[in-house]
């Protein structure tokens, strides 16, 4: 806020995670989850982003100083999608995908970081339901 500088916030999912766990075993799913943390760091990485497990199969991406998320988030879809991880029990594809929800503000006193977190959440409940795979942006 004291900056006045843009925040994005990437909120995403390994799709249909829960199938994966099932089919190929918890250790597989703990490997699968490695993995996509690895191809994340490799498109994240300016020294002020974060990536973060947020819980399950889910990621948060924070970063500062960036009003476009979208861009990383695209990016992000397709680096996991050309890292072509087996997933042969997906509905989307017979790989791992993600679905990305992106929020980008500056924060303000008429803003807040809740707000920022609900966004990106209601976007990624937005790709979810449009088909997954894909990026929504707030």
């Amino acid at each position: 806020m004291r900056q006045t500088q843009p925040l994005s916030l990437i909120m995403l999912d390994i799709d249909h995670f829960k199938l994966y766990n099932d089919h190929y075993g918890h250790p597989a799913g703990d490997e699968c989850l490695r993995n996509v943390a690895r191809v994340l760091q490799g498109v994240v990485r300016r020294p002020t982003d974060m990536l973060a497990r947020y819980g399950g199969e889910e990621f948060a991406i924070i970063l500062p100083d960036t009003a476009n998320g979208g861009l990383v988030a695209e990016a992000c879809r397709a680096a996991i999608e050309e890292a072509a991880m087996q997933h042969e029990f997906s509905d989307v594809s017979k790989r791992v995908t993600i679905s990305a929800g992106v929020c980008s503000m500056v924060p303000g006193e008429s803003n807040s970081l809740d707000e920022l977190k609900q966004q990106a959440d209601a976007a990624l409940y937005r790709a979810k339901h449009a088909g997954r795979n894909r990026v929504e942006m707030c």
